[in-house]
């Protein structure tokens, strides 16, 4: 348990306008996070153009909160180019940190604004210590981790690391553990990790023969009962979803929160209640599906999903216009032969400025009262008088426009003086703008480029016989539930015949799954020359292991750019394998020399912690059944995606509905010069993997005209990329 008096918790609000950012630190927010007009998680928000943005950073630290600005979508090469001049004036005005989800703009950020404090997203899936502690390596000063992880798993990221930690505790949540979703992207085009998603999970699913629901639509979440639990877990920062959200929502959301922050912060958690006021108020504020406490106390339910689409209430409105003013106090010196002399304060800082000059009296002297009360119209400024003393030296006189101006002088210096902290000078010297190009053509490279080869990842013993038949697959991945099995470690040490075998880790390793793979280190090292990682907690539990042999990593530890291909190298990645969500151009811009391409396979477009058998029916794991199985959802197109349910880890993989198909491309792909071309089976029989290896032999190895498959398949974003 961490001590409540020694740690600040930080209320963080969404402001998806400048309404909405002004709703926020008028309702007591410590801080906003917030996007510009490129490269932000919420495309289709009413994010703030350049001038907005400077003045809203500037109105936030006037009044003492924070500022985040999000960074958290994949850069394309050519928009890495363009992110320096974008970045470069917020980063001068005082932003406090930058939000961010793409490895390059991770590596980037630490060469040419190293003093900028960067927040691993949530869009990188940090599922638990060894993650946080990969980050903190990188100079991450905080973590947003998966929305899908226990209380126990914070307090021991917490505990491990030291580090900051931000988790949402009130607005939507999506189905999939965030950064691993690409449905929304294979099926319409429009990519979540580029700031566009879709939201097909809301639609209607067919499980089986069960009638559509909305299986994958989960409830918002509402965490005010249980603020003391999250607290004592560690948690830094409390994140209120809701970019897209109106400002009045914005509003009462942030106010309760705070509320109840600062009553358990005051008397503790013996004296916590939330009163049924106003959590009728925070239930009323956006009613879409009901509410649910979230995965913080369980792993996965029914009862967290809405199957069905409730009535939404009308908003409650608290506040009209959103608008706070600092007190400050101000001390006026009139004496005649003396220019006019304001000084103001506000905390510690100090601003003083001189008027015009102050004139014996004639007729009318000023009388001081209203001077004062003339002086104290600040208006639609950040500031209000709390105190204000006229000093007058006999009878003097000075025009009202004077005064008024002098009032506006001073006010201004004073914000000049309160925003001076924060400013911040360019990157000079040797982190200049220019070095980028010359890391494209060297440090990015990963030193791969031999003739490609042909390799393919097994999930069955029959994919497994029918691959090691073709003499051209010089390279298997296999899945590790097959890999680990008894029968298949033997029948690998009789058949290696100068073939690699790798073993691929889960998609997911969370504590709980680490402590099971203790147990079974020695046979990695064993029977298998390297692994394939699926996420970056891996890699660390494999460096605190020593190991040594040859680490690839998969598709959704995404290289979007080359930035990204020189965290990789400078993490040892021996090979990484094309993100899907790029297209043949721009594949070819990045260079993927040397890189896997994945040319053949139903391509993940989900991994997540609920589960649909669970869902309709009974859980398999409550049988003793820890084997992975597949059950089948259609759409409302009756398209039809496979879901293998990965009943040891508790995970579910949802894959696309028609398999990449890219034989017939052979002449463009021989010309991006790909180390490697994988072949992915899943639920393939033995059969149709080894009929599909001979397809792509004759097209890549001999040369050959391929027939295109009679049944549905796809070409992913090969053709398309997207937007």
């Amino acid at each position: 348990m961490y001590c409540m008096v020694n740690r600040q918790i930080e209320i963080l609000a969404p402001a998806g306008s400048v309404e909405s950012l002004r709703a926020a630190v008028c309702a007591g927010a410590d801080a906003v996070y917030i996007g510009g007009t490129r490269f932000g998680a919420r495309a289709y928000a009413k994010n703030l153009a350049e001038e907005e943005l400077l003045n809203a950073i500037d109105y936030v630290h006037i009044h003492g909160r924070r500022i985040y600005l999000t960074v958290n979508t994949l850069l394309k090469e050519w928009e890495l180019e363009e992110l320096y001049g974008y970045l470069l004036p917020y980063y001068q005005r005082g932003i406090d940190g930058v939000i961010v989800q793409d490895i390059g703009v991770l590596e980037y950020l630490r060469r040419y604004f190293p003093k900028l404090p960067l927040h691993a997203s949530t869009q990188l899936t940090v599922t638990g210590a060894k993650g946080a502690a990969f980050f903190k390596e990188q100079n991450v000063a905080r973590i947003v981790p998966a929305r899908e992880l226990s209380l126990k798993e914070l307090r021991q990221m917490k505990a491990e690391t030291g580090m900051e930690i931000e988790c949402f505790v009130h607005g939507a949540l999506c189905y999939c553990y965030s950064g691993q979703c690409l449905m929304s992207s294979m099926i319409g085009g429009r990519s979540g990790n580029r700031g566009q998603c879709a939201q097909p999970c809301r639609l209607p699913w067919q499980a089986e023969d069960r009638k559509p629901a909305d299986l994958m639509s989960l409830k918002d979440l509402c965490t005010i009962d249980m603020l003391p639990d999250l607290i004592e877990a560690g948690i830094d920062s409390f994140k209120i979803e809701g970019r897209m959200k109106q400002p009045d929502y914005v509003y009462t959301v942030t106010s309760i929160y705070r509320k109840y922050v600062d009553l358990y912060l005051e008397k503790g958690a013996g004296r916590y209640k939330v009163e049924e006021n106003d959590l009728r108020r925070l239930h009323g504020a956006y009613q879409r599906r009901g509410y649910t406490e979230g995965y913080y106390r369980r792993h996965n339910g029914k009862d967290m999903l809405s199957l069905k689409r409730v009535q939404r209430d009308k908003e409650e409105t608290d506040f009209k216009e959103f608008k706070i003013q600092e007190k400050i106090n101000g001390n006026l010196i009139l004496s005649a032969g003396r220019r006019a002399k304001l000084i103001l304060a506000h905390g510690d800082c100090r601003a003083e400025c001189e008027g015009e000059l102050v004139q014996p009296a004639m007729r009318q002297p000023l009388d001081s009262k209203r001077v004062e009360k003339q002086m104290q119209k600040t208006g639609d400024t950040e500031f209000r008088f709390e105190k204000f003393q006229v000093e007058m030296d006999g009878s003097v006189f000075l025009p009202v426009q004077a005064l008024n101006e002098l009032r506006r002088e001073g006010l201004r210096r004073l914000a000049d003086a309160l925003l001076k902290e924060y400013r911040r000078k360019e990157p000079k010297e040797d982190i200049r703008r220019g070095e980028g190009k010359e890391l494209q053509k060297g440090d990015c490279l990963i030193d791969n480029n031999e003739r490609f080869g042909l390799s393919c990842m097994v999930s069955s013993f029959d994919q497994l016989r029918a691959v090691l038949a073709c003499e051209s697959i010089t390279k298997i991945y296999i899945d590790e539930e097959l890999g680990l099995q008894d029968k298949t470690m033997q029948y690998l040490r009789k058949c290696r015949q100068g073939r690699q075998y790798l073993l691929t880790m889960p998609y997911i390793f969370r504590m709980a799954d680490m402590e099971v793979w203790e147990g079974i280190y020695s046979k990695i090292e064993s029977y298998y020359d390297g692994v394939l990682i699926r996420n970056w907690e891996s890699l660390r539990w494999l460096r605190g292991r020593g190991y040594e042999k040859e680490i690839c990593s998969d598709s959704n530890l995404y290289v979007f750019n080359s930035f990204g291909k020189a965290f990789m190298k400078r993490q040892g990645i021996y090979r990484y394998t094309a993100a899907l969500e790029q297209n043949a151009r721009e594949l070819k811009a990045l260079g993927i020399q040397g890189a896997v391409l994945l040319v053949y396979g139903y391509q993940p477009v989900m991994v997540t912690a609920n589960c649909i058998q669970k869902t309709v029916g009974k859980c398999r794991k409550e049988d003793g059944n820890t084997r992975s199985g597949y059950l089948y959802l259609r759409d409302r197109f009756q398209k039809q995606f496979a879901v293998r349910q990965c009943c040891r880890y508790c995970y579910n993989v949802i894959y696309n509905s028609a398999p990449l198909f890219l034989a017939d491309k052979a002449e463009k792909i021989r010309g991006l010069l790909p180390g490697e071309l994988r072949l992915d089976f899943t639920v393939e029989t033995g059969e149709q993997a080894h009929k599909l290896v001979k397809v792509y032999e004759d097209a890549f190895l001999h040369g050959r005209n391929v027939a295109l498959p009679q049944t549905e398949y796809t070409r992913g974003h090969f053709k398309r990329g997207v937007k």
